[in-house]
């Protein structure tokens, strides 16, 4: 590192990094072996080489990225690019999830009405589908007379689930606040019981979801209805699985001494992303629970 950008006179530009040849050809193995298993043509086994590459990739490049803030390569002009990226990133996320929303709202609001014989599409009905009854939830009109399947009820893991990332949101919050005031303690504990909370949050759902199949008989592909409900709650619980490892690894940082009251933007890049995850649980347990 120069004194240039010692002193943050300049942006810093790490060179010969490896990494992104590294993320690239891990994200071609992740698709080639998803290829492979949907079309038959390989066992799920070809899955795995991807996931291993992708996080490989991800523990090199963020140990790198942590090595050099440490040694005090990055200042003013790096930090404002960190935020408007992890900006960006989570507003791409945010655009992710309304898709899922939209075409929750769009098969309410519009296909199953259509297909129930609403206005200019009662000939559709009365053709194709005469006992089709457009109410919800539903697992298609191809499925009248079909397989039935249970619903999910709001109550119970869903309620209790909901209650913990609110939770989870708080502890993020006031292990900010004691970093700021610089009580190592207290944010150690606080962090603690955030990312516990989020694994607890996995477990519950993961616990929901063999209820689902066992006891309701629903699954992704009972129509609309499973697979928007398990498409919707899946990615969700992924995004926690990976916010929850966040925190694991900020907290790690945390007991190794990094960070200060006034320097500690990885800190509220998880937390923001936290955040997100808790606000996205909050509607996805309204629409999709509730109404």
């Amino acid at each position: 590192m120069t004194d240039a950008h010692a002193d943050g006179s300049k942006y810093y530009v790490p060179h010969g990094s490896p990494w992104p040849i590294v993320a690239a050809v891990a994200l071609f193995s992740l698709m080639l072996g998803a290829v492979l298993y949907l079309d038959g043509a390989a066992s799920a086994w070809v899955l795995l080489p991807g996931p291993l590459l992708l996080a490989f990739m991800f523990a090199g490049w963020f140990s790198t990225v942590v090595g050099e803030n440490q040694h005090g390569a990055f200042h003013f002009r790096e930090d404002r690019s960190f935020r408007m990226s992890m900006m960006w990133f989570i507003f791409s996320e945010v655009m992710f999830f309304a898709a899922f929303f939209g075409a929750l709202f769009y098969t309410r609001m519009f296909a199953i009405p259509w297909l129930g014989g609403e206005g200019a599409k009662a000939m559709t009905n009365f053709l194709l589908w005469p006992h089709y009854e457009a109410t919800w939830p539903t697992n298609g009109p191809g499925h009248v007379g079909g397989e039935h399947f249970g619903i999910m009820n709001p109550m119970g893991i869903p309620a209790l689930n909901t209650l913990i990332l609110l939770t989870s949101g708080l502890t993020v919050t006031i292990a900010h606040h004691a970093l700021r005031a610089g009580r190592r303690r207290m944010l150690t504990v606080f962090l603690a019981l955030t990312f516990i909370l989020g694994f607890t949050f996995v477990g519950m759902q993961m616990h929901e979801y063999g209820e689902a199949y066992t006891h309701l008989n629903l699954r992704l592909t009972t129509g609309i209805y499973g697979s928007t409900f398990f498409m919707l709650t899946g990615f969700h619980g992924l995004h926690v699985t990976i916010g929850a490892i966040m925190l694991l690894v900020i907290w790690v940082r945390v007991l190794r001494g990094h960070f200060t009251p006034e320097r500690h933007f990885a800190f509220e890049a998880v937390a923001w992303y936290w955040h997100f995850v808790d606000v996205v649980w909050l509607c996805l347990y309204v629409f999709v629970y509730w109404l």
